[in-house]
């Protein structure tokens, strides 16, 4: 492979926090290895339209505490498509841009994968994403960030369940994968945890609430991944208002606010590791890979592995929120 002069960078998908200071180390460690740095604004879709602009060490000053993404993002439908990817192939050569490190999830990796497979530019992934669902990573950046948004706001919600005696269900982002609600379930005392992995088990969680309500318990919060097979927490409410009428329900639904924010020092930490290897990994020729971190060591995952196989969730977790509960 030719000596990489100019690469560029994008984020792609639903924002994290922590995304700026991926940026910022991408930048900088490219600059310090004389290679021009390009900001592709918008994801795939500035990728397509030739939404480019330099990027110069000043322009990334003052941004590693900043949530969101000074390059902004989006979803692309058009880049799924051959005629979205052969314009973004040919935007890539008009620039003289000769690698791409691209900053997202699954989804940002899977349209990564398919370019590559297509045309000969490398493409190498950092994973960026408050889920954590990535195979081949330990965390993911945003997700630390979010768990300490969510854990503020239950620590703020159970102060008025326990004056008002109420049982609160409280919903939280993982369409798909219940790493937020597990953790921050653990970090925040809920009394119950449901999530996509596992199935919802009705007569435990009646059980559990016969028990709460025996135990005359000031407060009980329990929380949903929004992908819980039961329907989310409203759903999940409206049942068990049926069945205990003596309970004071209500709802809260985080949502979006799980995604901004000032990244914490682990996000900002990890997201400038993550950066600077995206670089050195371009700079060994490598390309199609996602690099992520596990056991605390820099790892290189192919993307068709990170997009193939499935991250589970630590099931010890359950044990200890039992444990926790009695």
């Amino acid at each position: 492979m030719a000596k990489i002069k100019t690469i560029g960078v994008l984020t792609s998908g639903g924002d994290a926090p922590g995304m700026n200071a991926a940026i910022r180390a991408v930048t900088r460690t490219a600059i310090y290895n004389n290679i021009k740095v390009i900001g592709i604004r918008h994801g795939y879709e500035g990728l397509i339209r030739g939404n480019f602009q330099q990027l110069k060490s000043y322009m990334v000053s003052d941004i590693i505490q900043k949530g969101g993404t000074i390059l902004k993002t989006a979803r692309s439908e058009e880049f799924k498509t051959p005629t979205g990817r052969k314009a973004s192939f040919q935007n890539l050569k008009k620039e003289g841009i000769d690698a791409v490190v691209v900053i997202g999830g699954d989804g940002t990796f899977t349209g990564a994968r398919k370019f590559t497979e297509e045309f000969d530019i490398p493409f190498i992934g950092i994973p960026g994403t408050i889920d954590n669902d990535l195979y081949g990573t330990d965390y993911t950046i945003g997700y630390d960030t979010a768990l300490n948004t969510i854990i503020q706001a239950v620590d703020k919600i159970r102060d008025t369940a326990s004056s008002h005696n109420r049982l609160f269900f409280i919903e939280v982002m993982g369409k798909d994968a219940g790493f937020l609600a597990l953790r921050s379930g653990i970090a925040c005392g809920a009394e119950a945890i449901l999530i996509p992995e596992i199935e919802t088990d009705s007569q435990n969680l009646r059980e559990y609430l016969e028990s709460g309500y025996k135990r005359k318990k000031s407060s009980n919060i329990i929380l949903v991944a929004e992908g819980d097979e039961s329907g989310g927490a409203y759903a999940i409410a409206k049942q068990v208002k049926n069945d205990f009428k003596d309970y004071d329900i209500r709802v809260t639904v985080l949502g979006h606010i799980q995604r901004g924010g000032s990244p914490t020092a682990f996000d900002r930490v990890i997201a400038s590791e993550l950066g600077v290897a995206a670089v050195e990994a371009l700079m060994d020729d490598q390309q199609s890979i996602m690099v992520g971190m596990m056991n605390r060591e820099i790892v290189h995952i192919p993307f068709n592995k990170t997009i193939k196989h499935h991250k589970d969730v630590n099931r010890r977790l359950l044990e200890i929120l039992d444990f926790l509960n009695v």
